[in-house]
């Protein structure tokens, strides 16, 4: 053998991320991230729903005011049918707001950015109209539209409508000056200024506002089935309330939650999907 061959037995193996004892530190550390993010939500659910038995058996509180949550685990299953297709049309109102509200509070921001004199004239009157209760504004707009899906998804949207509009604002306005002085040296237009440096600012502070909104869109769409509705999530609690059935209140109550929560969490996997640049959490 020449002296120029090499002993591919004498020469040291490379070092595999798993021996690396820096990548073993932050494997272990994400670990008992993704844990806690899933044993202390769970035990926050199973601690409450331990506390409202502990109240009912406690306090001897009556089926027909406040039921066990035996009780409404029980309507859930019996009744799941009837719960699912009264959810599906919530469903479809609160997810119709979340979309036109938050499209149309963005658009607005763009706008207000842009032009500072819309701004100072329509920032005070969005603001005091988001200031009349909803359940006021809620009766005005089933008389205008009647009925329909079309009232309780616009209440919907109002109710997602104002915290994405600030949270929008203050995202697009919040740039770092130095950034933008770089983009107008580089003679960068509006429209570049806007993608490139803008809207990569203010996504942090849209998402923020998308999950409020997630919850708050379900809230507007039962709110709205108050109003004027015979199907849905917040007829389904009406009609329950008047017939004292507690346990199928609660049960519509749940499912409400659930929707909101489903929401919330859609929102969440799709901001880690977008905002990749912001450290784990």
């Amino acid at each position: 053998m020449s002296t120029s061959s090499i002993d591919m037995t004498s020469a040291p193996a490379a070092a595999t991320p798993a021996a690396d004892p820096e990548y073993q530190a932050w494997a272990a550390a994400r670990q008992r991230r993704l844990w806690r993010r899933r044993i202390l939500p769970a035990l926050g659910i199973g601690g409450l729903i331990f506390l409202w038995w502990a109240v009912i058996a406690v306090f001897d509180v009556k089926p027909f005011i406040a039921p066990s949550p035996w009780a409404v685990v029980e309507t859930l299953y019996a009744k799941r049918a009837v719960l699912l297709d009264n959810l599906l049309p919530t469903a479809m109102e609160a997810a119709g707001g979340f979309l036109l509200g938050n499209v149309a509070a963005i658009a607005v921001a763009t706008l207000f950015v842009h032009n500072k004199t819309m701004q100072d004239i329509f920032f005070p009157v969005v603001l005091m109209f988001n200031a009349v209760p909803l359940v006021a504004k809620a009766p005005v707009l089933v008389l205008i539209m009647g009925n329909g899906m079309e009232p309780k998804i616009t209440i919907a949207a109002l109710v997602c409508f104002f915290p994405t509009l600030v949270n929008m604002v203050r995202g697009l306005e919040s740039v770092n000056p130095q950034a933008m002085e770089l983009m107008r040296v580089l003679s960068a237009s509006k429209t570049e200024i806007f993608f490139r440096l803008r809207l990569l600012n203010a996504l942090p502070y849209l998402f923020s506002a998308l999950r409020i909104a997630a919850s708050m869109c379900v809230i507007g769409a039962v709110i709205g089935e108050w109003v004027g509705a015979t199907v849905g999530i917040g007829a389904m609690i009406l009609q329950a309330t008047f017939n004292f059935d507690s346990p199928l209140l609660y049960a519509a109550i749940v499912m409400s939650a659930t929707l909101s929560g489903l929401f919330f969490l859609l929102v969440t996997l799709a901001e880690r999907m977008v905002i990749r640049w912001q450290p784990e959490r």
